[in-house]
């Protein structure tokens, strides 16, 4: 009998930098949901990659001062890597600089031409780089990029535009006829009403502006816009080919049965996407799912905020299980979760820690002490085993319903309600007291039974969501992984098996104060580490309007010298005046300057400043000034003194 299939994708991860955790928490949820399909018996492919073209790309390779595509083969290798150390099981790693995918780009870009579905024109809007958006005036916020908050700039291009309209009706009508489309209901209705029904725009699909993209071959000026180039990713990774010879795995696989994205781009993969698929006269993904934000404690990660948490660095601290725990179970279905390093350490020492370690550890360790480690079934019953029978056999039911509606969280939370009714099943039974009694040691015996074979069926549960665990306590127990079709039947441990003679910890206890210590340490290393560069990045410029040019004979008419000030007194009925003394070679100079708001007196002497020599003298306030102190003025009008970067004696010419 075949299997069913099970075709599922992330978003593709944006080469501008290294993913933080919020990003990487897709990937994981994602994974979670591709591992427990297979568990059921589905024929996955699941989905993961890079979107490497774009404006900001090319800004970012520039500054660093490398090629467009050495920079997004540094970070989509280092985006990989990641997934990786989270142990994600995709069955394919996509990239948009992949030539098929190219190639199938410029294909669909030219079919949608051909049909009438494209076509060239002039856009005029205001433009977000950070997003690659467009946005009219009145879908500003406060002037802003409604999407991520930044400044936008006017632009003005010609452009290729898809005509969104013709197919509007034909999707407000897939959607209010598929209500599992979009989920969680609260992104259909936002999309539904700020969107569809309002009306659509025609969408821009090409720019003019930035060369880093795929070129449309038949007007090799434009590329092609990022959205119709990244979307299509989720066909041409498993063989579309729009003139008919696509592969068998895109005939077995298409429709996908899950998109998995973030809520921010929601839009584009429930309006855009669905369009452009219509087109293409192909089938509609069967479900597109907006998940929250995993947010810093303190609101969205970023860099300029400084409280960026990245995966690799909470795997140091805490172990890639006990990261993958966290991410999955600490965000809600449809409200953004919350990552602090206090709340990971708490949960680490309550759930991980002493819910789940403690009592593998406890089971093995009794099984030791009691029967040299050998675990036996002697059906010595009483009414409190049925009870926890009942709890571990119908885990694997409230996990798969759990699990229908994605709600991950809540399928992890269904098993840790076994290990803590076994736990609670160790108080009810009390080992310790049975043990007392060599009348009482075949009930003890299967006591233990009990323990082990509800810990093997919730580790089996538990491989989706933390694979490295069950492994680790499967072995200890010496067990085999349960099929899924066995999660329910209570009793296939082989009677008169041993556990490992010496049970490992799964989760070591942390001290928070010690934890919060070593995190000050890694953050100011980093900030040491990344001063100049982030010094680079936020440092604000100023644009002046520019004077009449001038030639070099023009500029060498001009003597800089460096100036020791050794006296400084404030000019009397002036506000703005200061008169100094300085000293340049062997003459002393008298200048007036305006600077008595920004520096006092005493705080000139001594400094060595850049002046003007052979400026014409002239009087200030009735004063004679006899050259010019040289000052930068900042955006608010501050003043700072132009000093040498390096030790200079008085005289020094400045060339």
């Amino acid at each position: 009998m075949d299997k069913k299939k099970y075709y599922i994708t992330t978003a593709i991860a944006y080469t501008s930098g290294k993913p933080h955790i919020g990003n990487t928490y897709e990937a994981v949820l994602a994974d979670s949901i591709a591992r427990f399909k297979r568990q059921q018996g589905y024929d996955v492919f699941f989905q993961t990659g890079t979107d490497e073209h774009g404006q900001k790309i090319e800004l970012k390779a520039a500054e660093a001062g490398v090629t467009c595509k050495e920079f997004v083969d540094n970070v989509a290798g280092e985006i990989k890597s990641i997934w990786d150390l989270m142990n994600t099981s995709y069955d394919k790693f996509i990239r948009t600089t992949d030539e098929d995918h190219e190639k199938q780009v410029q294909k669909i870009f030219k079919k949608l031409y051909d049909q009438g579905d494209i076509y060239k024109g002039y856009y005029e809007g205001m433009y977000c780089t950070p997003c690659e958006s467009f946005f009219t005036e009145s879908q500003l916020v406060d002037g802003k990029c409604p999407d991520c908050g930044r400044p936008v700039t006017p632009a003005k291009e010609e452009a290729y535009f898809f005509r969104m309209s013709k197919y509007a009706q034909r999707l407000i009508d897939h959607i209010n006829t598929h209500p599992e489309f979009i989920q969680p209901v609260s992104r259909k209705n936002e999309m539904m009403n700020n969107f569809l029904l309002p009306g659509l725009q025609d969408l821009c699909v090409s720019r003019t502006s930035f060369k880093w993209g795929i070129p449309v071959d038949f007007d090799p000026k434009h590329v092609v816009y990022v959205w119709l180039d990244a979307l299509t990713n989720y066909i041409t990774g498993i063989g579309y080919d729009c003139d008919g010879e696509s592969t068998e795995q895109f005939k077995k696989d298409w429709p996908a049965d899950l998109h998995l994205i973030g809520k921010d781009i929601i839009r584009f993969h429930t309006i855009y996407w669905p369009i452009f698929l219509m087109a293409l006269d192909l089938p509609l993904p069967k479900q597109v799912f907006g998940h929250p934000w995993l947010l810093q404690g303190d609101g969205k990660m970023s860099k300029s905020k400084g409280n960026v948490i990245y995966a690799d660095q909470l795997v140091d601290f805490f172990g890639v299980d006990a990261v993958r725990y966290f991410v999955l179970h600490e965000m809600p279905f449809e409200n953004d979760g919350v990552i602090t390093w206090e709340l990971m350490v708490e949960r680490l020492n309550s759930e991980l820690a002493n819910t789940l370690g403690n009592l593998v550890n406890r089971t093995i360790s009794m099984s030791n002490k009691y029967f040299g480690g050998e675990v036996k079934n002697t059906n010595v019953c009483e009414p409190v085993d049925e009870e926890l029978k009942a709890v571990v056999l119908e885990t694997k039911a409230k996990v798969a319903a759990k699990m229908e509606e994605l709600r991950v969280a809540d399928a992890i939370t269904e098993i840790f309600t076994l290990f803590k009714r076994c736990n609670k099943y160790i108080d009810e039974t009390m080992p310790w007291a049975l043990a007392k009694d060599e009348e009482k040691k075949d009930r003890l015996a299967t006591v233990l039974y009990n323990l082990v074979e509800g810990i093997c069926i919730g580790a089996s549960l538990l491989e989706s969501f933390m694979p490295e665990t069950t492994e680790k306590i499967l072995a200890q127990l010496n067990a085999g992984k349960r099929t899924y079709e066995e999660l329910d039947t209570f009793g296939l441990y082989p009677s008169g098996n041993k556990v490992t003679e010496k049970p490992e910890i799964l989760f070591a206890r942390l001290d928070v104060k010690e934890v919060l210590e070593k995190v000050e340490e890694m953050r100011a290393k980093e900030a040491a580490q990344n001063a100049p560069e982030e010094a680079k990045e936020e440092a604000p410029v100023i644009d002046i309007e520019a004077k009449e040019e001038v030639t070099f004979d023009d500029f060498m008419k001009m003597q800089f010298q460096v100036g020791e000030i050794i006296a400084c007194e404030e000019v009397k009925k002036s506000k703005k005046l200061l008169c100094s003394q300085v000293k340049i070679g062997s003459q002393v100079k008298q200048i007036v300057s305006g600077i008595k708001a920004h520096y006092k007196p005493e705080d000139m002497v001594g400094k060595k400043v850049m002046v003007l020599v052979n400026l014409k003298p002239a009087k200030l306030a009735g004063i004679l000034s006899e050259g010019m102190i040289l000052c930068a003025e900042g955006q608010d009008g501050e003043l700072a003194l132009m000093t040498p970067e390096k030790e200079m004696p008085a005289g020094a010419e400045i060339c």
